[in-house]
This record gives C-alpha cells, structure tokens and sequence, in this order.
C-alpha cells in the first residue's frame, strides 16, 4: 500500500487551462490526463489524499469520483469544494471520500521513522510541530508562491507535479534538500537556544 496527495485538480472547469495555463486544449482533455494520470500510479488499494478543490462549479464530483478507481480517498476542503457556511462538506460530497476535513494531520513511515504530516488546502507559514519537523503539505496557490528551501512545506497541486499525484518517497526527497528556518519564536529542539516549553 502506497499513499499519494494531490490538489486543485479542478475537474470541469474549463477556465482553469487559460488562469493556470495547463497545456489542455479542452476541459474534457484535461480531466481524462489528470484522471489517467491518477489511475495509472495510484493502485486501488493504495490511500490517495486530496488537498481540496477536486471539482468546480457545475461539474460532476460523483461522476469524476467515479473514474477513479482508488477507493482510500480523502479530501481535505478548499474553496471550491460545496461545503455549508459552517465549513462542512456537503453531504453528497461526503459520501464520495472516506473521509473529508478542513484540515489534517497524518503520520507515514518513512525509512522506519514517523513522519508527521500536516495537510490544508492552504499554505501556512507555522503549523502543528514545524519546529519539531512536522511537513505541510497544501494546495490552492497553483504554483504561484515560490519554494522556500527554509520551509518544510510543499505544493502538492497538479500545476506543480506534472498534473500527477506525489508519493511519500518523492515528498521525503523534495523535503530532504530544505532545511527548517524558524519564523516566529519557536526553534528547532536541536538548536542550543531552544528552550521546550511544552
């Protein structure tokens, strides 16, 4: 079993191909490369988690759902995700994910280590343990806001991986070449000014 994480895919939104310049001629392309692309690595068995907007207004969300054959999917909410004013999702997009939340934390083996993840539709300059390690993972700036090697966060959103799904292994080789850089009070637990205040 293998866990992957993707977002913004924006299935049915024509739009997107002109305001993310994806190299699409038509909604409908667009939707069956991302579609394939999910399918041909992420095995049905496999977890594949979902950083918000999955589909857009007007579209289909039961019906891309549908083309997907994984069946561990789940969705963290982003802005275009249907969800109530309180910040649920709605129920008949509930129904399609294992699970749906605003936000997430996950924890993964990695060469026997765990890893704490730390999942939103949004980027977040500190997040639950950043300054213990833990890596956020976000969508929804579709490749707009720079890397910061000195932040252990990564753009999972197709417009920043080739329109397909990142696994564990290629997030633990993005995240190996950053380094952690405080950016309010907290520091690093191996930094010799680090005082735990837990």
């Amino acid at each position: 079993m293998a866990i992957y994480f993707t977002a913004d895919t924006h299935f049915g939104h024509a739009n997107i191909i002109k305001h993310s310049r994806r190299p699409f001629a038509s909604v409908e392309e667009m939707d069956a490369a991302i579609i394939d692309d999910i399918n041909s690595l992420v095995a049905p068995h496999d977890w594949l988690y979902h950083l918000g907007d999955f589909s857009f207004r007007g579209g289909n969300p039961a019906a891309y759902r549908a083309r997907i054959r994984c069946r561990n999917m789940v969705l963290v909410l982003g802005n275009h995700d249907p969800i109530y004013a309180d910040g649920r999702a709605r129920s008949e997009l509930a129904s399609l994910f294992t699970s749906v939340s605003s936000l997430l934390n996950v924890t993964v083996q990695i060469k026997r280590q765990a890893q704490i993840l730390v999942l939103c539709h949004y980027a977040m300059r500190t997040w639950y343990r950043s300054h213990r390690g833990a890596w956020h993972l976000h969508g929804h700036s579709h490749g707009s806001l720079p890397n910061d090697a000195e932040s252990l966060s990564w753009d999972v959103g197709v417009d920043c991986n080739d329109y397909r799904p990142v696994g564990v292994p290629e997030i633990a080789e993005i995240m190996s070449r950053k380094r952690f850089v405080p950016v309010d009070h907290h520091r690093h637990p191996l930094d010799p000014w680090h005082v735990d205040r837990v």
